[in-house]
């Protein structure tokens, strides 16, 4: 048994927020107040996360990306690290942070075998990531960048663009990559921020991103990348690193999406874009096996739209949730 949607889409690569918590107020992600927390007993455990990636794993899923709100927020969350590393159908552990926790723990991950780390970093200026963050701790996430490229995990930058705020940025992170063995890779911005508002004025998109690019460098070489991947890769003739630009908003990586996401409260989402298919905590806790599992994911995923635009147009609430709340 396999998991393939009903459009031939082989599904191997799932997104789990461990917390829906996070120790940062990114503008573009939640309201300064921060969102409604949920109660504890509502997140699904450990245990249930690693119940779920095992039964997954069991179907072909061989990635899983541990995401957040922020996952070193939430306490123990190297244990669970610790058990996922034992389930030997898993090709790759990657995680997703913002850089403000993890510095004492690279080690460790590095031991326990994490292929790659996301980190998120919005701005190389102090008083601009404080402006962006709401949160003092630039001086921290860098010192963590620079222990990440000296480790032996894979680094991946992400920056957010937003517009009016660090475009003028966009050439520095990419002279990121000049000596440093990284990926930066640049995120068109998400409308969503907790509030069901659109935030964006003017519209930095993957064209406009990647033609101010090219308007400093006289050569922006191609990478190849595997046809699921997320981000069209570039390089820089003989710069270290390679950049990245990812079409979040415009969507033009669906046709070969391979994901699932699975939200900290257990929320089965076939896409980013959908409203929540339906809650696994739920299903375990009333007493589900592992078939009942298998066979409602392998029903479930039969559901996945074929893009985005299909999926948001199908979702029966117009509030767009923190993306926080999604996963990351």
């Amino acid at each position: 048994m396999e998991l393939k949607d009903k459009f031939g889409r082989k599904i191997s690569y799932l997104r789990l927020a461990v917390t829906d918590r996070c120790n940062l107020r990114c503008k573009y992600c939640m309201p300064a107040q921060g969102i409604a927390i949920v109660p504890r007993k509502e997140l699904l455990t450990y245990k249930e996360m690693y119940r779920i990636v095992r039964v997954l794993s069991e179907l072909g899923v061989n990635k899983v990306r541990l995401t957040g709100g922020e996952p070193f927020v939430r306490k123990d969350f190297i244990h669970l690290l610790e058990s996922l590393s034992f389930n030997n159908k898993l090709d790759q552990i990657n995680i997703t942070t913002n850089g403000a926790l993890i510095t004492n723990y690279i080690s460790k991950l590095e031991s326990l075998n994490i292929n790659t780390i996301n980190l998120s970093l919005d701005s190389l200026q102090k008083n601009k990531f404080a402006e962006i963050t709401r949160r003092d701790v630039f001086e921290e996430v860098y010192k963590t960048l620079i222990a990440l490229e000296k480790s032996n995990l894979t680094v991946k930058v992400n920056m957010v663009v937003q517009s009016g705020v660090n475009t003028n940025e966009i050439i520095d992170f990419i002279e990121l990559s000049k000596t440093k063995n990284i990926a930066v890779r640049f995120i068109e911005e998400m409308p969503f921020n907790g509030k069901g508002q659109r935030r964006i004025k003017e519209v930095w998109n993957y064209n406009k991103i990647l033609h101010h690019i090219q308007n400093y460098y006289p050569k922006v070489v191609s990478v190849k990348t595997e046809k699921t991947a997320t981000s069209h890769m570039y390089k820089i003739p003989d710069y270290k690193g390679t950049f990245g630009i990812i079409p979040a908003f415009t969507r033009t990586i669906c046709n070969d999406c391979n994901r699932i996401r699975i939200t900290a409260t257990g929320m089965f989402k076939n896409c980013l874009f959908d409203g929540g298919v339906f809650n696994v905590r739920d299903f375990i806790r009333n007493g589900a096996s592992d078939n009942d599992l298998k066979n409602l994911f392998i029903e479930t995923v039969q559901g996945k739209p074929k893009n985005g635009f299909i999926a948001e147009l199908n979702r029966t609430s117009k509030v767009s949730e923190s993306m926080s709340t999604i996963g990351g």
